[in-house]
């Protein structure tokens, strides 16, 4: 192993997480061993990026035939003062049902926050003066069956360039 491949190693997510889901339990990333979690960190009350994601993860589930069963598709939030489980479940079931919201108490997202390398921190509104947004990250992360980071999946990769990678690796 050279130098560069160690401190590569360094920097990938570890991916742990301890988390409520949308329904009030909790959660593990052990709790999705044996599928292939797809996890993106957003806020309901976003206005572009994440509905954009949420809806890129929602083609891409629904494109994967058979081999959706083995994806679980996970939406974390980054706003858990406002994201109760309740808020999240109301959010996803009605546009994005297949996917399963998380978040928890400030601690706990910010713990997943740090173990998926994740961005972000709440900014003033300009639009609603004393509302705030939570600016962050937008990438897809993989874990694999024993929720261990896989790879990730920028926002500008074409759908289809997604698609063909997570049938190669979970095929």
């Amino acid at each position: 192993m050279n130098a560069d491949s160690k401190s590569y190693r360094q920097f990938q997510p570890t991916a742990e997480f301890s988390l409520i889901d949308h329904y009030g339990r909790s959660v593990t990333n052990a709790d999705y061993f044996g599928l292939f979690p797809l996890v993106y960190f957003g806020f309901t009350r976003c206005k572009v990026v994440c509905p954009r994601a949420l809806s890129r993860i929602s083609s891409i589930i629904d494109s994967m035939g058979e081999l959706a069963a083995k994806l679980k598709p996970l939406y974390v939030s980054v706003d858990p003062e406002r994201d109760t489980p309740e808020v999240m479940k109301r959010f996803l079931e009605l546009d994005y049902p297949m996917i399963t919201g998380l978040t928890g108490t400030q601690e706990q997202v910010e713990s997943a926050k740090m173990a998926f390398r994740v961005f972000a921190k709440a900014s003033p509104d300009p639009d609603d003066t004393g509302n705030y947004l939570v600016p962050h990250s937008s990438l897809i992360y993989l874990l694999d069956t024993q929720g261990k980071y896989l790879a990730h999946f920028g926002d500008a990769l074409p759908v289809e360039q997604v698609q063909t990678r997570l049938k190669s690796i979970i095929s």
